[in-house]
């Protein structure tokens, strides 16, 4: 959430600082804005698009200059106006953060005691009024002293009005500093930087980074600290839309090809996977579309014979855990980055029980610190919606589940599933069809049994979070216990029906609501008899939630289309939750 990026060089950093925001927008915003550094320092906002601070920008004689900070602002502290929009400057010091300061109303009250006023109700604010209150004429120093008193989380881009540098410091909220020509930049994600460099040093927390136009220095506690420079294997391919009219689309259609990558690498190699077989107990970790992949994995490896719970990131982190030798936390995340995920990682590394990070981002914070780690490859996910993360998350949690108990009929099946899932992708005028039908509705219910109700409450979550559409998703047996009484004459209910052994319960409960006026829209493996179905392939039973998720998700996109949202960037939402 929020996006940052700064630059130092030899050119004019407004395009660049421009197309980067554009690069973040991903991660969710509503404002934006730059500071540029010439004789002085000039700062520019806006509230809503990026286009709009573009206007702006090309309606000034902007001043000239090579060095600039720029912020895209998922709100937490202070309305999102125009005002609250980062930059913000106290004094000599401007700068842009992403992250929360929990202690900014200590830190508040005591600055203004001292006499220093603030325009904004923002914890940004206070963080350029602290730097600027210990500056005194050696900008680094300012920043240590600053950090020390600060409490929560932050990455900081920081100018001063004096200098010719650009400065940077993290703590537990993504910042890397990347390496160009003759030019140095700093943001929360390399995609932003990708056309001018592939080459990144990682920042470790609290290093504070001095950037000049012709080199850097990475200092902790006055202490040089030098770091590996790294080179990202992502192209700007991987960031644009590929005549695709949105990401998430272009997201759907790469899952058989990511899925095809994923089994070849390990389906014969599946030594390269951990061993979970000496576990006795498994806890699966994380936050939206991870912790319900978690809960397929769960019920995969339940049927192992491994005792498994499941929770939510931002539960797990405050409860009182027992553990014993005989566990492993996994934790799932797309970004590797989420706070809660985080933290309830060093909450088992603190307790010294193994930890697993199943990621998408190498290098990034749970996949350094968890004590193995698997990538699930799927290249760069921009929109908000994750998708083909979600099939891959899954998809390594099969694997995992397979290497415990190896049988034929899964190696068979899995070999099978790229072909079946772009055949399922392809009926794109099926999809339509079934979201003219629903698109005018404002509740929409999802339900299953076993694990069938964690597909439903993924299928449940696409839709809300792209279309705006309530919807909720409840185990098929809890129905009469309250919900039904929910439903009315043509109320959608999704209904998913993958499991052998309890298909009949299902369908029973289908029954019900149907004699209730639900309208029914049946997801299966098995041929039945209602109007609006879709049937996919019958496949190992480890395998079947990565067939049964992909229609959910071409139905959400549809439904979100004809509803005319902005499907790649749900109000509300962020990309990657790196606040608690």
């Amino acid at each position: 959430m929020c996006g940052i990026i700064g630059y130092i060089g030899k050119r004019n950093p407004v395009e660049i600082l421009i197309e980067g925001l554009k690069k973040l927008e991903y991660r969710g915003y509503d404002s934006a804005g730059i500071a540029l550094k010439g004789n002085d320092i000039e700062v520019i906002k806006s509230v809503g698009k990026i286009s709009n601070l573009e206007d702006k920008i090309n309606n000034s004689n902007i001043i000239d200059s090579n060095i600039g900070i720029a912020h895209t602002r998922w709100a937490t502290h202070g309305e999102p106006t125009e005002i609250n929009a980062h930059p913000h400057t106290i004094g000599n010091i401007t700068l842009v953060h992403n992250g929360i300061i929990e202690n900014a109303k200590e830190l508040k009250e005591k600055l203004q005691n001292k006499g220093i006023k603030f325009n904004t109700s923002t914890d940004t604010e206070v963080v350029a009024a602290l730097i600027d209150y210990y500056y005194k004429g050696n900008t680094k120093e300012a920043i240590e002293k600053a950090i020390k008193e600060l409490k929560g989380s932050y990455a900081l881009a920081i100018i001063n009005k004096d200098e010719d540098k650009l400065y940077a410091v993290r703590c537990e909220s993504p910042l890397i500093l990347g390496i160009g020509e003759e030019e140095y930049f700093v943001t929360s994600d390399i995609g932003a930087i990708l056309p001018y460099t592939k080459n990144y040093v990682l920042l470790g927390e609290n290093e504070i980074v001095t950037l000049s136009k012709d080199n850097y220095i990475i200092e902790k506690d006055d202490t040089k600290v030098f770091r590996k420079v790294e080179i990202s294997n992502l192209s700007i391919e991987d960031t644009s839309l590929n005549g695709y009219d949105h990401y998430m689309m272009k997201e759907i259609n790469e899952e058989p090809i990511l899925v095809d990558n994923l089994v070849k690498k390990y389906i014969n190699n599946i030594d390269k996977l951990p061993d979970l077989k000496k576990y006795k107990n498994i806890h699966i970790v994380g936050c939206g579309s991870a912790y319900y992949a978690g809960m397929i994995g769960k019920y995969l490896f339940e049927d192992d014979g491994i005792k498994v719970e499941c929770d939510v990131a931002s539960e797990y982190r405050y409860r009182n855990i027992i553990y014993d030798k005989d566990t492993l936390v996994i934790l799932i995340s797309q970004s590797g980055e989420t706070a809660d995920t985080i933290a309830a990682m060093r909450k088992a590394n603190d307790s010294q029980v193994d930890t697993l990070a199943i990621v998408n981002v190498e290098s990034s914070t749970i996949e350094r610190e968890s004590t193995y780690s698997v990538l699930i490859e799927a290249g760069k996910e921009i929109a908000v919606a994750t998708t083909k993360a979600f099939i891959l998350q899954v998809l390594i949690l099969s694997l995992l589940s397979y290497k415990i108990n190896p049988d034929d009929k899964y190696k068979e099946d899995i070999k099978k599933l790229p072909q079946q899932l772009k055949v399922l992708l392809d009926k794109t005028g099926f999809y339509k069809k079934l979201a003219d039908s629903i698109y005018k509705h404002e509740d929409v219910f999802f339900m299953g049994r076993k694990v069938d109700y964690a597909i439903s409450m993924e299928g449940s979550l696409k839709l809300k979070e792209v279309s705006y559409i309530h919807s909720d998703s409840y185990q098929a047996g809890e129905l009469k216990h309250g919900t039904i009484s929910l439903v009315n004459e043509g109320t959608i209910v999704f209904a998913i029906v993958t499991d052998d052994e309890i298909r009949d319960k299902t369908i029973s409960n289908l029954e019900e609501v149907i004699s209730r006026g639900a309208k029914p829209i049946y997801v299966g493996n098995v041929d039945v008899n209602y109007e609006d179905k879709i049937i996919i392939p019958k496949v190992h039973k480890k395998l079947q939630p990565i067939l049964a998720v992909p229609p959910l998700q071409m139905i959400a996109y549809f439904v979100a289309l004809k509803r005319g949202c902005d499907i790649d960037k749900p109000k509300n939402l962020a990309k990657s939750v790196t606040v608690e």
